[in-house]
This record gives structure tokens, sequence and C-alpha cells, in this order.
């Protein structure tokens, strides 16, 4: 069996760390998140890439914020000096695709970033078929690019909106976005916190998904 090595800022050594603080074994995690045993076992040895649907799961099954899957603070690299700009072109963006969402994440290959935007197709059609909410640091601002949707949170009634509707939200509210037009709904989600900086720094290295190799770099 192959080991990780010692960096304590890999997700599978998080995920280990979480899951025996709780004192649960593989089987009992698999159970609470709908992933297989086979699958989780992977993922605490490396051996499969951490992919965002996947940590959702698991974030939801142990109960605790997405934040402490990404163990550690992330390695901010200062701007420099003058301004720095990152342009994605369409069709072009680092993405990360599920049955319940596609993700699209333009600027990844800027760390140490503010906001994070993300281009988001919600799919799941009710909180059951997302396997749960979600919570994570910060704040997120959305807005609805075509289609409808609701934002469900704990703490409000689900909120419907529309193309061209709008809302901004403490993101350590648990929350999820679900489908309900016919047509696809795309949104464009901006998040901002340490939370989310750790996700979107461990989607552009450890999950590999930086801007393809001919992305225009201007």
């Amino acid at each position: 069996m192959t080991t990780l090595a010692p960096d304590r800022t890999h997700p599978a050594l998080a995920l280990r760390a979480v899951r025996l603080k709780q004192g649960l074994t593989l089987r009992a995690l698999a159970a609470r998140s709908g992933l297989p045993f086979s699958t989780l076992s992977k993922l605490e040895n490396g051996k499969m890439e951490m992919t965002y649907d996947k940590l959702l799961r698991l974030a939801q099954g142990l109960g605790v914020d997405i934040a402490a899957l990404l163990a550690g603070p992330p390695e901010v690299e200062a701007p420099p000096a003058g301004g720095r700009r990152s342009v994605s072109r369409a069709g072009r963006s680092a993405g990360a695709t599920s049955d319940v969402h596609a993700h699209q994440y333009p600027a990844a290959d800027l760390l140490g970033k503010l906001m994070v935007p993300i281009i988001i197709e919600v799919r799941a059609r009710s909180v059951a078929e997302m396997g749960g909410m979600v919570r994570h640091s910060g704040e997120e601002y959305l807005y609805v690019l075509s289609g409808a949707m609701e934002l469900h949170t704990d703490l409000y009634a689900p909120l419907r909106l529309e193309a061209g509707d709008s809302v901004y939200f403490d993101s350590g509210m648990s929350h999820v976005y679900v489908r309900v037009s016919d047509e696809p709904c795309k949104v464009v989600c901006v998040c901002a916190g340490p939370g989310i900086q750790r996700l979107a720094q461990t989607a552009a290295k450890a999950w590999k998904l930086s801007p393809p190799a001919d992305q225009d770099p201007a």
C-alpha cells in the first residue's frame, strides 16, 4: 500500500484526521456520506483525486465545515505591486463536473485571491439529491444567469431566484442550490473568506483543476 507524503495540507490526511477524531470507521463514514467504502479507502490513501463533489459529500457526512477537510491555512502569495489580471476565455476555464452540478473556476491560476468566482450549472432538483447542505466561512454573492433555482439555508425559508435575481449571504449558514426550472440553470457565484480560498487553492493544485495549456496567458 502506498503512503502519502508528509504534507499536512493534503485533503486525504485531513479527512483521516477528522474521521478518527469522530471515532468513525470507513464503513460508518461510507454509510453517512453515500460514498462506497472502496472509494473512501482510495481517497484516504491518496489513490484517488479529491474532487469537489466528493469533498461536499464528506463534509456533509462528517457534519463539518468544508475548511476542516482542507487542513491548515492557505499559502497566500502576496500579489505583485502594480496589478495583476487573469483572462478566462469562453469554455476554457478549469472545471469540475458531477451529476448534481458543474463548476467552472475563472482565474484559477491566481493564488491568494480576495474573491473566488465560480460559474455553476445547477442540476440537483432537491436538497436530498445534493446529499444535504454545506457551509464554509466567509460571504457569498449569487447572481442567476439563466433558468431558476432555490437557495435553501438552515435559517430561512427556501428563496426562489430567477434570471437577473441575486442574493448576498453569509456562507457560514448551511446552504445549497436547487434547480426549479425545466430549462438549464446557470449562476455566477463570488465567494470570499479563508475557507473558500483553501478550496480554490486545493482545486488549482491538489485536484489539478488548472487552466488548459492553450489558455491565453494575457
